[in-house]
């Protein structure tokens, strides 16, 4: 334990909120959480730690394997008020992508993974079998690592990995590379973990270059706007970075780093879930009345999200026709909205974004106050409209 223990009544009411000091991936947080809420969801929901995975609660499956006070423990069947003044590590403070533990390393090398779902009990586990240089035989390994069940049954991958990292570091594990200060933010009220203002949003590190992945996007979004202004005006807003920024939606341009790259700010909010991203964006290709934008961002909660974004100005009948193609990789809090939501969060986003380019097209000037960020509100209006409209469009089709 970090501290002393906290002298608490001995009797909590179950409606009662109860306020929780501890440690976690190397920063103070406090919750405040009812007296039966377990450690897992404390994690997931107050501190936005979602790698920390939920299976059979019931202590069985590990799936939720962290390490408490340096310990392997079931966070599903350690109540959140049991861990006062705790230290807390969870598979997010084990590495980053850009500095890995020589354990997530091997995991990639060897192909330890299927489905994903195990792999943060399974680097737990291990680092807690490991970290002090015990001598564990590839034969002893299959009993050692059997406190979390893989679904997939890809253990062969998972022990070869394990394997490895305990040749290499015969006498101990290097601890975790991810602990550090930093403000923890999650779906409910969670006080931060150092001061700041009540309207200031908890920002991550930017990144320093612009990393698409190779693999299918969560999302695939087309888009078309006819807007009553000339091409030429259109494409003069787009092909200033200042005034493209300016019409995003929740989008603010900070620093213009030169060769084509921008680094910005972002905000989604959609009911009590508010991400506010800082991150890249980088124009790849101009060519005509044609662009396309790579961008990248990730947010304190965990959340990343990368973007390739193709827009084309063309000239339409009532002036111009401005399409987007966009596919999206999301990662974190943001890809649990899902396939649908996300295409309509875009949707939205673009119609929002068309209407300030038109507005900036036709008076030569940015928007006075900057669109905000799509509200839950008007996605479910918007997106009943589309369904509505498309509906509709079926039942007219001859049959």
């Amino acid at each position: 334990m970090s501290g002393p223990p906290v002298a608490r009544p001995g009797r909590v009411a179950a409606d009662e909120l109860v306020e929780i000091a501890m440690t976690v991936n190397g920063s103070e947080v406090t919750v405040r959480v009812p007296p039966r809420v377990h450690l897992a969801d404390a994690l997931r929901e107050q501190l936005g730690l979602t790698g920390t995975h939920l299976g059979c609660e019931h202590g069985v499956c590990g799936m939720c394997t962290v390490l408490v006070d340096g310990a392997a423990a079931r966070a599903c069947l350690l109540f959140a008020v049991q861990c006062e003044g705790a230290e807390i590590v969870t598979v997010e403070g084990l590495g980053t992508r850009e500095d890995q533990h020589p354990l997530q390393q091997a995991f990639s090398a060897h192909h330890g993974l299927q489905c994903g779902f195990c792999t943060p009990g399974m680097l737990m586990s291990s680092y807690d079998l490991l970290a002090d240089g015990t001598s564990v035989s590839p034969d002893e390994l299959p009993v050692e690592m059997s406190g979390v069940l893989c679904r997939c049954t890809g253990y062969r991958g998972i022990l070869a990995a394990v394997a490895d990292v305990a040749a290499e570091h015969p006498d101990g594990l290097p601890a975790p590379r991810n602990c550090r200060q930093r403000t923890l933010v999650g779906r409910r009220d969670a006080a931060p973990a150092r001061p700041q203002e009540a309207d200031e949003e908890p920002r991550a590190a930017a990144p320093v270059e612009v990393r698409l992945p190779s693999g299918a996007p969560s999302a695939t979004v087309q888009v078309r706007a006819e807007l009553g202004v000339p091409v030429d005006a259109v494409w003069e807003v787009l092909d200033d970075f200042h005034r493209l920024a300016a019409c995003l939606p929740g989008a603010e341009l900070v620093e213009v780093l030169g060769d084509d790259r921008y680094r910005g700010r972002a905000t989604v909010a959609l009911g009590p879930v508010k991400l506010a991203f800082d991150g890249l964006a980088q124009v790849v290709e101009r060519e005509g009345r044609r662009m396309r934008v790579a961008a990248q961002g990730a947010d304190t909660g965990g959340s990343t999200t990368q973007a390739d974004i193709r827009l084309r100005a063309e000239p339409g009948a009532g002036g111009t026709v401005l399409e987007a193609d966009a596919a999206l990789h999301l990662s974190g809090r943001i890809a649990q909205f899902g396939r649908a939501l996300a295409g309509d969060v875009s949707r939205r986003m673009f119609e929002q974004f068309a209407a300030a380019v038109e507005e900036n097209a036709r008076t030569g000037k940015a928007p006075a106050t900057p669109a905000k960020p799509p509200g839950v509100l008007a996605l479910l209006v918007a997106a009943a409209g589309a369904r509505l409209r498309a509906a509709l469009r079926r039942l007219r089709r001859p049959r």
